[in-house]
């Protein structure tokens, strides 16, 4: 099945006269999406990979097919039947375990493009600091945007749901993406060509690239493992096992380290790559609790994670390795979403709640609470700049998640709410280099980018785009800056 989504499992299914999923998997998908469902050319249609996607859409997908991609449709081939039995079968784990080692990853190595050919300038016209990569779920693309003309450079296919935000080399040059089914791509911004790519998983977190611009880092659900590439062509270096899967990476400029945490297991991780030849040895820090997703202060001295256990946060500092302090949240903050910035002189913290209507806005000297801003529902993504007098925060898992609110950052109040497309959910902000413009991004199939003046607040330009769930200005983002995601 081209792109489709599934494995051999439902052998004992035929026998009692039910249709015979495993042959129309086999006739079918495997020849695209693998033997044992791990993927080839289309995605790997594993629990773990397609655990957000609903089986609605999974039918959808095998009676329709997808756009712009290989996957065909298949509701003239298969009747009611077959679709809903390879819905069903798409849920359920493999018989056999998938597996995927270092010589997997190593056998899936590509070089796209040789990079000593290339020009090391830019070849197009457009500010390459003030770029915008631009992911498209709906479809599985990715935009590459002009910042100042807003219009698109380039747009090619990805893998399948890129995940946990691009990153990019120090100089801005390459953009890499990791994909939910384990795929890494390098792409070049000056020369608008893919590289390299490389699958390290069959489930994988996000990645991170260090400071130096010598190595990714990706860390994965499926193996529960750390995987080292070198960023110059995204060949295997190692393969760290971990003993659990890994909930986030990220790289931590001021210290010359990645700082790992752990999803089963009550640890964060910092690897050193300060050496000429690092040896990624990890130095243990003992938490509370196992961390999910994790913020730090803007001078990378301590750790804000998401803590179960303490009903909120956990604030661990990371020269002693100690946990400082505890912070009780109501419900679910998202702290790897939140921003920070200076009100009064001091910097403050705030995050969103993805299980309840709220804003926590937290002291980042002392940790402790200044106020609960009430929102129209739960939200996932905050983003400022700091040449913008507002935070932008969504409402994505309320009923009016059409709804946007901009908070000043001042007063901490809701100052504007605005619906940009009423009906259609409004989500993640991202600012122009400047801090001029902002980007909103309209999660619809028939969704759109809406440019922003921001300081009139008045629309400038919308761009029809298909689900544009996430967009990464390169200059905010190798700069560091105050009010972006890092």
């Amino acid at each position: 099945m081209k792109r489709l989504l599934l494995i051999p499992l439902l052998w004992a299914s035929a026998a009692h006269g039910a249709p015979d999923t495993a042959a129309d998997y086999r006739q079918h998908c495997e020849r695209c999406h693998g033997l044992n469902r791990v993927g080839a050319t289309g995605p790997a249609l594993l629990p773990e990979s397609l655990g957000r996607i609903k089986p609605a859409q999974i039918r959808q997908v095998i009676e329709q097919g997808r756009p712009a991609s290989q996957m065909d449709a298949f509701a003239a081939l298969l009747t009611a039947e077959q679709i809903d039995g390879l819905v069903s079968f798409l849920q359920q784990p493999p018989a056999q375990p998938a597996t995927w080692n270092a010589e997997d990853t190593r056998n899936s190595h590509r070089l796209l493009a040789d990079l000593s050919q290339l020009p090391d300038t830019p070849q197009h016209h457009a500010d390459p600091l003030n770029l915008f990569v631009v992911v498209e779920s709906g479809d599985h693309h990715i935009d590459i945007l002009d910042g100042d003309r807003f219009t698109v450079l380039d747009r090619f296919a990805s893998h399948f749901a890129v995940h946990g935000g691009p990153k990019f080399s120090p100089d801005g040059r390459f953009v890499y993406f990791a994909s939910r089914d384990g795929w890494i791509s390098l792409y070049d911004l000056h020369n608008l060509k893919l590289i390299a790519e490389i699958r390290v998983a069959l489930n994988t977190r996000n990645l991170a690239v260090s400071k130096d611009g010598r190595w990714v880092l990706v860390g994965n659900y499926l193996p529960g493992n750390l995987t080292v590439l070198d960023a110059r062509d995204l060949s295997l270096v190692k393969v760290l096992a971990t003993g659990s899967r890994v909930s986030a990476v990220y790289t931590a400029p001021p210290r010359n380290s990645f700082i790992v945490a752990l999803k089963d297991v009550n640890e964060v991780w910092e690897l050193s790559y300060a050496d000429p030849k690092p040896r990624f040895e990890p130095r243990r820090i003992q938490a509370r609790d196992v961390l999910d997703d994790f913020s730090f202060s803007p001078d990378y001295r301590q750790l804000l994670a998401t803590s179960r256990k303490a009903g909120g946060g956990q604030v661990i500092d990371l020269d002693s390795g100690q946990v400082v302090t505890d912070i009780p949240l109501v419900g679910m903050p998202h702290l790897g979403s939140g921003t920070y910035w200076q009100r009064n002189g001091q910097w403050v913290f705030a995050t969103p709640n993805i299980s309840k209507g709220q804003i926590s806005v937290l002291d980042l000297k002392t940790w402790k609470l200044i106020k609960q801003i009430p929102t129209l529902g739960p939200g996932f993504f905050m983003r400022s700049h700091i040449n913008s007098r507002y935070v932008w925060s969504d409402v994505f898992f309320g009923p009016d998640n059409d709804a946007i609110h901009l908070i000043d950052k001042q007063t901490l109040e809701i100052a504007h709410t605005l619906r940009p497309m009423p009906g259609k959910t409004a989500a993640h902000v991202e600012f122009t280099r400047d801090g001029r413009y902002l980007l909103l991004s309209i999660w619809d199939t028939d969704g759109a980018l809406i440019v922003y003046d921001s300081q009139t607040l008045q629309e400038v330009k919308r761009i029809p785009m298909n689900k544009p769930s996430g967009k990464y200005n390169v200059g905010n983002k190798i700069e560091f800056v105050e009010g972006t995601s890092h």
